[in-house]
């Protein structure tokens, strides 16, 4: 409650109350509305320039950031995830794909060689959350180079299965004549009796006992060279180039299913047993070549026989009989 003042009145002889002018009381309210919003102004100010108070805005923002930064977390989880992944493919790459196909694995750090050069995150710097975007932006650089290295890999691998598929095709992998048609296994490779001479001589292919006119079969795929009876001492024969160094040569037929330059494919019929050329009896003479050397081809037939035929079988070609040729 404001004070109340007097003056004295001459006139009068008394005290009268002093009125206050309305112009000065309007102008007293004006004074203290103005100050009280300056002061007011000055507070809100104040506050707005501390972390006492965030607007609106600022608060939308700083949940965003929030938000980003979870992201950002959420996305080194996924990219650990995919490092692991990745981790694991690289290692049966190394160690099981390359090796077996015989390639060889790629070095551990060509694999995690970095970038050199300019900064490639310079855009990125001067950020609150710079050095975070920058890890995270690097790790998925790093990532996406491993994933193109390894991709060629297998793209390379997937060559070398392709090669790997033809060369299995093509390696000469049964017996030429089948087990229920054959009489027996009567020769091996090694030194034998010759039929004609009696001498011991050098024996470099297997001789197969069966009737005339049992089938024969090519025993890996490849292109047919020849089919002739012009080789001294073979007879009727013929001749596959299988590729990667491979040729088998087939011996003392009757008669020819093939003609030179023909392909054939593993377990096509390609002719028939007979005696011609050099031969005591009905049989066929089988050779192997590799890089234009005989070898034995008891190791040849993993694709036709069973573990205990295999093992009859050595145990026949080891015994130093005379051959039919």
């Amino acid at each position: 409650m404001s004070k109340v003042k007097y003056y004295y009145d001459p006139d009068t002889l008394s005290y009268r109350k002093i009125e206050p002018k309305k112009s000065r009381k309007y102008r007293n309210i004006l004074f203290f509305i103005l100050g009280a919003a300056l002061f007011g102004l000055l507070g809100l100010t104040i506050l707005l320039n501390t972390s006492l108070v965030n607007t609106p805005k600022e608060l939308s923002l700083q949940r965003e950031v929030k938000n980003y930064e979870l992201q950002f977390e959420l996305l080194n989880k996924k990219m650990e995830q995919m490092e692991q992944v990745l981790a694991n493919i690289e290692d049966r790459d190394n160690n099981i794909y390359r090796l077996y196909f015989e390639a060889n694995p790629i070095p551990e750090e060509q694999r995690r060689a970095g970038f050199g050069g300019v900064n490639r995150y310079k855009s990125l710097e001067g950020f609150n959350n710079s050095e975070m975007i920058i890890a995270t932006s690097r790790r998925l650089d790093i990532i996406q180079k491993e994933m193109v290295i390894q991709s060629k890999s297998l793209d390379e691998i997937t060559k070398l299965a392709e090669e790997k598929e033809k060369l299995l095709a093509a390696i000469p992998a049964i017996q030429p004549i089948k087990n229920e048609e054959m009489t027996r296994m009567a020769s091996g490779f090694g030194w034998r009796s010759d039929p004609f001479t009696k001498a011991r001589k050098m024996h470099w292919g297997m001789d197969f006992t069966a009737p005339k006119g049992i089938p024969i079969y090519a025993t890996g795929d490849g292109k047919v060279t020849r089919a002739d009876n012009n080789s001294s001492g073979y007879g009727k024969h013929i001749r596959i180039d299988h590729g990667y160094g491979y040729m088998s040569l087939y011996g003392h037929l009757s008669k020819y299913n093939v003609r030179r330059g023909q392909k054939v494919e593993r377990g096509d019929l390609i002719g028939f047993v007979g005696s011609t050329g050099r031969s005591e009896a009905p049989h066929l003479h089988y050779e192997v070549w590799k890089d234009g050397e005989r070898i034995n081809p008891i190791n040849f037939y993993y694709g036709s026989l069973t573990a205990e035929e295999y093992e009859e079988m050595l145990k026949y070609a080891s015994q130093e009989n005379q051959s039919l040729d």
